[in-house]
């Protein structure tokens, strides 16, 4: 074949595939702005929620009796949550009093005893975790009634109950 035949041969195969191809991208131009389509939906988020806290007393007391001044009670929290939460107070109450085994005769209640406080501020954000943030700022006495034996207190144990808010 003469080398002008093989020439035009080629421009007609080049002018065939760029023909080709031009139509290939005018075609999916339309199927692709076809297919193009707009669209709504829905969905939605949810806020987790919170476990209490549990109030330790971490605090050491003994030695309660009349005459003695006043213990200091103090703590920290546990914080079982996935972050931190805000603790604004807590309450201390005497929950009750155990008299010791063997204690001479006599009454021993909770009004033997006084709470400088019945709720102390804290107003922190307490992290998650064991032991954590802090409390304090509330002692526990012995009421020394003077008019009355209160031997049946010897050893008591006085169990406090605290809540967080």
């Amino acid at each position: 074949m003469p080398e002008k035949a093989i020439e035009n041969k080629n421009r007609k195969r080049g002018l065939k595939v760029v023909a080709i191809a031009g139509g290939l991208v005018l075609v999916g131009g339309v199927a692709f702005a076809y297919w193009t389509q707009g669209g709504s939906g829905t969905g939605s988020a949810t806020t987790g929620s919170t476990v209490p806290i549990h109030v330790n007393q971490t605090s050491s007391i003994s030695g309660l009796a009349p005459g003695v001044a006043a213990k200091s009670l103090s703590g920290n929290f546990d914080n079982p949550n996935n972050g931190p939460v805000y603790v604004t107070s807590v309450d201390v109450e005497i929950s009750s009093v155990n008299k010791a085994a063997g204690a001479p005769a006599g009454d021993c209640d909770a009004s033997d005893y006084t709470l400088s406080a019945s709720n102390v501020a804290v107003g922190t954000e307490v992290q998650k975790g064991t032991g954590v943030g802090s409390w304090g700022g509330v002692t526990i006495a012995f009421n020394d009634k003077s008019d009355t034996n209160q031997d049946g207190c010897k050893g008591a144990t006085v169990n406090l109950a605290y809540t967080a808010h």
